[in-house]
């Protein structure tokens, strides 16, 4: 194999190494500096981009604290909205039990009067019919007309046995 033999390898090697050289110096010159700019540009977007997802999600953490302070407050004020309704009408109720309990005791009051006045007139009516009654007795035990002040007389004196016979 003629590769391998010293005199041959040696130049071939010596070749190798210039053609390389100049492979690297041409590359060096024309395509890393573009290569190099395309790897700089890439990596400045990449990271242009992780600073502006960095800042979206920094952004997005502060729009949910935000939200959250609001659904807090809101959530505060129908807690106080509902306990404010709550006492309304408790209040409410309590108003309407005050207003139903006097108008009961008022209309209790004027049945208790009205029964009073008509045990007062049922009384008189008793008296009154008492009264003759008794009149009647005497003028047919006595067998003669009495005058007026015979029949108060009597009158009284019946009312009053009457009242006391009432009042034991």
């Amino acid at each position: 194999m003629p590769q391998f033999e010293s005199d041959f390898f040696s130049s071939l090697i010596f070749w190798e190494i210039l053609s390389f050289a100049i492979l690297f110096f041409v590359l060096y010159k024309y395509a890393f500096p573009g290569i190099l700019s395309a790897l700089e540009e890439r990596e400045k977007k990449i990271k242009d981009s992780l600073d502006e997802a960095e800042r979206h999600r920094s952004e997005a953490e502060q729009k949910l604290k935000e939200y959250e302070a609001k659904l807090n407050t809101a959530a505060k004020e129908a807690e106080g909205i509902l306990a404010a309704a709550k006492e309304r009408a408790q209040r409410l109720m309590e108003e309407n039990e005050q207003r139903l309990m006097s108008e009961a005791e008022r209309i209790r009051g004027d049945a208790t009067r009205e029964i009073d006045q008509e045990r007062r007139k049922a009384i008189q009516d008793i008296r009154a019919q008492t009264t003759d009654m008794a009149l009647m007795v005497a003028e047919k035990v006595v067998q003669r007309s009495l005058n007026e002040a015979d029949h108060r007389k009597f009158a009284d004196e019946a009312l009053e046995a009457l009242s006391k016979s009432y009042q034991r």
